[in-house]
């Protein structure tokens, strides 16, 4: 039996650690680099309310460096390079959805939501790789609780000015 247990924890942990990875990067590039590759994910387009499809904040290079940085903890928790980049694809394209939704909702660019903000972008991905990942829906439900909360946690260090 531990060893059953062993491993479902094994699993929401490898899940837990990819959906950081691709989360998490983006904005520490952004952070550490603000200049450099900024082309917006939504190339500038305008919707007729006024607004941004996506905003600013959803950049090429986010999208990027979120799908390396979970498909190279992928590789270190044996995990296929796919499911790995995969993963990180429709979590980021849940997050560009989610700043689609706040546009519509007039809110700016880096506003937090919670809920909004991290609920769609750990679900998606954890459902659609549920399989493959060996997840059921106690361990989908535990990393997105926990998702949730390291990402509300760390929202003060994520808006800070990182270099002066």
């Amino acid at each position: 039996m531990s060893s059953c247990i062993e491993g479902k924890l094994f699993d929401a942990i490898r899940a837990l650690a990819l959906l950081s990875a691709a989360n998490a990067l983006p904005v520490i590039v952004a952070k550490l680099a603000p200049g450099r590759w900024p082309a917006p994910l939504d190339f500038g387009y305008v919707m007729p309310d006024g607004e941004r499809l996506f905003g600013s904040h959803k950049t090429w290079r986010g999208l990027g460096s979120g799908i390396l940085a979970c498909t190279l903890v992928g590789a270190l928790l044996h995990c296929p390079l796919g499911i790995s980049a995969g993963f990180a694809a429709t979590s980021l394209l849940a997050d560009a959805v989610s700043s689609a939704v706040k546009r519509r909702m007039h809110l700016k660019p880096g506003t937090e939501y919670v809920g909004l903000d991290q609920i769609g972008e750990a679900l998606l991905p954890l459902v659609l790789f549920a399989r493959p990942l060996s997840l059921g829906l106690g361990e989908i439900l535990g990393v997105v609780a926990t998702f949730v909360l390291l990402d509300v946690a760390t929202a003060r260090l994520r808006h800070r000015r990182w270099r002066r």
